[in-house]
């Protein structure tokens, strides 16, 4: 049994309309997915996917060379190959070995995994309008950006009155409140909404101290990306209660075993289609403490890629128990085929307008006077206020949009109302 080939390709995956508007801003690129196929000397086939903007392993430039004439069983473990070849390795060896691949990663656990909704920071009737389809489809929980260039407070008001009383928010600042002074007081308000249940990285991950007090200040569960603290460090000082894990199987599973040492949960988090989404469901049925919510953005795409899409019932999906990981590509995969891995983002500028009409004029999110660059400094007039927008200026040609252009070259620039 040894590798034959390994062939790659890429497709563009559609956002849905909600999705698409919103991801356009920064991480449009996430449609873009490369397709890892390897076939055994035996005509067996596995299939993976990365994400080259997102994952915790882009793929070697040398790998074709390295596996070909190999056994696929020697690689399984090696998470450096790529996300997508490192699925496909799993999948080829257990049709090969006609087992399900969580047999060859470990115990199984659980027959459903839970898994998140999943959006990008977006206006809070957006996020209404993503809370219903989400219940609608079978999910009970969704994963918000909440962010100082949105109103948060109407944001979580919207979501809750557009689900139901069990289901639950988590809130993912990426550090945007800054320090513990920040957060507090912004948190306090928030989780008087009994649907809040998650705060992830309030403030920045190294603050020790403030992620401390924070957690000392509000029922809702903290998690934190796993290793920042070192995990020592976040276990002995106690500032979370639970762990985002990212990365391949043999790094993921180690976080976990880890966390559960301290029985502490945590969520896999890695970002895909049905491909992807059916990894996780592989790698969150063995790891004991993988008891928080997957998040893989499923989602947002108009297609899962496999032939059988992935269903959600009462916020769990199945694992498969097919030999590998249990799917079988579309037929319509190569209609989304395209040669570029590329995909920019929308060009425009940004604003932050206040409740009283004056704006604050940004460069794109993470340009050096973009709106996550500043608000990241502590540059922001206000801590999460209430009645903030964003407002978005496409490139039209136009000579005061080139004018503006110039302008923000040089700083962030405010108008009055």
């Amino acid at each position: 049994m040894k590798i034959k080939e390994v062939e790659f390709f890429y497709v563009d995956v559609p956002f849905k309309e909600i999705p698409q508007r919103n991801m356009e801003r920064q991480i449009h690129a996430w449609r873009i997915f490369q397709i890892c196929r390897i076939e055994l000397d035996n005509g067996m086939e596995g299939f993976g996917e990365t994400l080259p903007t997102y994952t915790w392993s882009r793929v070697q430039e040398d790998v074709t060379a390295k596996l070909k004439g190999k056994s696929p069983a020697a690689f399984l473990w090696d998470d450096s190959l790529g996300a997508g070849v490192q699925m496909a390795l799993f999948d080829v060896t257990g049709k090969a070995m006609g087992v399900p691949a969580y047999q060859l990663m470990g115990t199984k656990h659980r027959d459903f995994c839970p898994i998140s909704w999943w959006a990008i920071d977006m206006p809070p009737e957006d996020y209404a309008a993503q809370a219903r389809e989400a219940v609608k489809l079978g999910y009970t929980s969704m994963k918000q950006k909440p962010r100082p260039w949105f109103d948060v407070y109407e944001q979580v008001k919207q979501t809750a009155a557009n689900s139901n009383e069990n289901f639950k928010i988590d809130l993912d600042f990426n550090a945007h409140l800054v320090n513990s002074a920040n957060a507090v007081s912004v948190i306090r308000e928030l989780e008087k909404c009994p649907n809040v249940a998650f705060l992830e990285t309030p403030i920045p991950q190294e603050d020790v101290a403030g992620n401390k007090r924070v957690r000392s200040q509000t029922r809702c569960a903290i998690a934190m990306h796993f290793g920042n603290p070192p995990f020592p460090t976040a276990v002995h000082e106690e500032v979370c209660d639970g762990f985002v894990i990212c990365g391949g199987a043999h790094s993921a599973l180690h976080q976990f075993a880890c966390a559960a040492r301290f029985n502490m949960p945590g969520w896999l988090q890695l970002v895909g289609t049905g491909i992807t989404t059916t990894w996780g469901l592989h790698l969150g049925c063995v790891a004991t403490h993988a008891q928080w919510p997957m998040i893989t953005c499923l989602n947002m795409y108009q297609h899962q890629l496999i032939s059988e899409p992935i269903e959600m019932v009462g916020g769990f999906a199945k694992v498969p128990d097919k030999p590998g990981l249990g799917f079988e590509l579309s037929d319509e995969i190569h209609k989304f085929k395209v040669d570029s891995p590329d995909k920019p983002n929308v060009k425009a500028h940004y604003a932050l307008v206040r409740a009283n009409g004056d704006k604050r004029w940004f460069q794109p999110e993470m340009a050096h006077y973009g709106y996550w660059t500043e608000s990241h400094r502590g540059n922001f007039p206000g801590v999460f206020e209430h009645g903030v927008r964003l407002e978005r200026w496409d490139n039209d040609d136009s000579k005061d949009w080139k004018d503006m252009e110039e302008r923000l070259k040089h700083g962030v620039v405010s108008e009055r109302a």
